[in-house]
């Protein structure tokens, strides 16, 4: 599905009450067995604590109850911006507003309310939580409780990885209702929720539906992505709002829809709040965010691996590289070993493994349940961030050479994870390539990895240097280069003495 054809959804607060479900009465269908099979992982056994309504009494119950304990802690949030507007319709352009105006020219700031969304209230002293794109262009921010009361709000902290932001109010000592988060370990595809939010700005409106998928990696909005995908109405107004199960607690914080024409189809989709709370837990203890990362990639099992690893279905995760002294490879994790379960969860590609890795604090462990051979095998993984500077340690190049002038920095596993870029591979990643430099023109451009330098592999700043050394000690008749660009691979010859 195209990118257009995710829309983005923001949610609010005021204050509402839930009309009463109508649910057809199924409990004759319980037993029957399914006419087809459907892909995707197994499905979970039925638990035993929930019951399908088989009653017009027991349809007719009410969500009441929930909602009056958790919608107060359902804000809306206002991002809004300053703008400076002139009288003069050539104001872009300085000749042209001379020319036409002259010292006529007036200006005026504004501030201008760009985006309009919700939060949750997660710490009783104004700790609220929100999506990153309602806030992200904002410069002041405006928290609206469901009792009408408007607050200013500081923005603590924002994480692009998983589209959350994290804001706080000054309550002056007074105690805000809050949501608890729920442990979606036991979440169930089936199991009743409720958004909370304000579609198209109509007031806060309560929707129900069920869970229709759990650990959805491939929406492809974020880089550490495992949605929960609901069928309950999200609109234009509702990002940031609450998803929550039946005893009142946040499940997730809904993000975006699958929508052709900006309404709800019943394809939404929340962060869960096991991630949420992550990014709280930093804004809240210091405000940075430090993800623990495995050391592993692997590749998704169709069901030809399948075939071939003997395993009854396609699941699991097929390792595919070990990163050197990493968590995994210090744990005994091998290639072509097929990790099946992180902390008892299925996983099925490498970012569902890599959003349970991410839940998980710097230091703690995660059990692994593996096949290697065919055996099965458990290996407890301590989490650990990855090496290196996740910041650019950037260095100039000098000398005669086709690099010199461009600004460059070592790609380790910390800086490739915050760019998004493959962490196992190393090189030399281009920052900047300033104007009237060698390097602009022989045309480098920011973004460029370094891979090779006259047939010497390059992977930290120290084969760099030495490469470029050589080949300056000893002045080749042609530099023989291979970057990195956009994923495609260049090859390129230079003269050189």
């Amino acid at each position: 599905m195209n990118r257009q054809n995710i829309i983005l959804v923001a949610s609010a607060a005021i204050a509402t009450a839930l009309a009463m479900l109508a649910v057809p009465a199924i409990g004759q269908l319980a037993n029957q067995a399914p006419t087809a099979a459907v892909s995707g992982p197994a499905p979970d056994p039925a638990p035993q604590d929930r019951v399908v309504p088989e009653s017009a009494a027991a349809v007719q119950q009410s969500y009441a109850p929930i909602v009056k304990r958790t919608a107060p802690a359902v804000v809306n949030v206002y991002s809004s911006v300053n703008i400076t507007r002139s009288n003069c319709p050539y104001a872009s352009d300085p000749m042209w507003a001379f020319l036409y105006c002259g010292n006529n020219t007036q200006t005026r700031s504004e501030k201008v309310d760009n985006s309009l969304g919700s939060g949750v209230i997660v710490g009783a002293d104004g700790v609220i939580v929100t999506n990153l794109h309602v806030v992200e262009q904002g410069q002041e921010f405006r928290v609206a409780l469901a009792d009408r009361r408007e607050f200013p709000a500081e923005l603590v902290m924002k994480d692009s990885k998983t589209d959350l932001a994290v804001l706080r109010i000054d309550t002056k000592g007074e105690s805000l209702p809050t949501l608890d988060f729920a442990d979606t370990r036991g979440l169930a595809v089936g199991d009743l929720v409720l958004a909370i939010g304000n579609p198209f700005g109509v007031g806060q409106t309560v929707t129900s539906g069920i869970v229709s998928a759990i650990a959805r990696t491939d929406v492809g909005i974020s880089d550490f992505s495992s949605f929960i995908q609901t069928d309950a109405s999200i609109n234009p107004g509702n990002s940031g709002g609450a998803l929550v199960d039946m005893q009142g607690r946040l499940v997730g914080v809904n993000t975006l829809i699958f929508s052709r024409g900006g309404g709800s189809n019943g394809v939404g989709f929340a962060i869960p709040s096991e991630m949420v709370k992550r990014v709280v837990d930093a804004a809240v203890h210091g405000g940075s965010l430090v993800r623990p990362w495995l050391g592993a990639k692997g590749t998704t099992i169709d069901s030809t691996k399948a075939a071939a690893l003997g395993l009854d279905r396609p699941r699991g995760v097929l390792i595919a590289a070990v990163y050197a002294g990493g968590p995994a490879d210090k744990a005994g994790l091998k290639e072509g070993d097929v990790v099946l379960t992180v902390d008892g969860r299925e996983v099925f590609d490498d970012r569902g493994m890599k959003f349970i890795a991410a839940t998980k604090a710097e230091g703690e462990t995660a059990t692994l349940s593996v096949l290697r051979n065919g055996k099965p095998r458990e290996i407890s993984v301590r989490m650990a961030a990855p090496p290196g500077a996740s910041k650019a340690e950037v260095v100039q190049v000098s000398g005669q050479n086709p690099f010199t002038g461009a600004v460059v920095a070592e790609l380790s596993p910390a800086l490739a994870e915050e760019l998004g870029l493959d962490a196992f591979n190393g090189g030399m990643w281009v920052y900047s390539v300033p104007p009237r430099t060698i390097a602009r023109n022989v045309g480098f451009q920011p973004g460029d990895i370094i891979r090779e330098i006259n047939g010497a592999t390059i992977r930290t700043k120290a084969d760099f240097e030495g490469a470029v050394r050589k080949a300056e000690a000893n002045p080749p008749a042609t530099w023989r280069l291979a970057t990195e660009r956009n994923g495609q691979r260049i090859e390129s010859e230079l003269r050189g003495r």
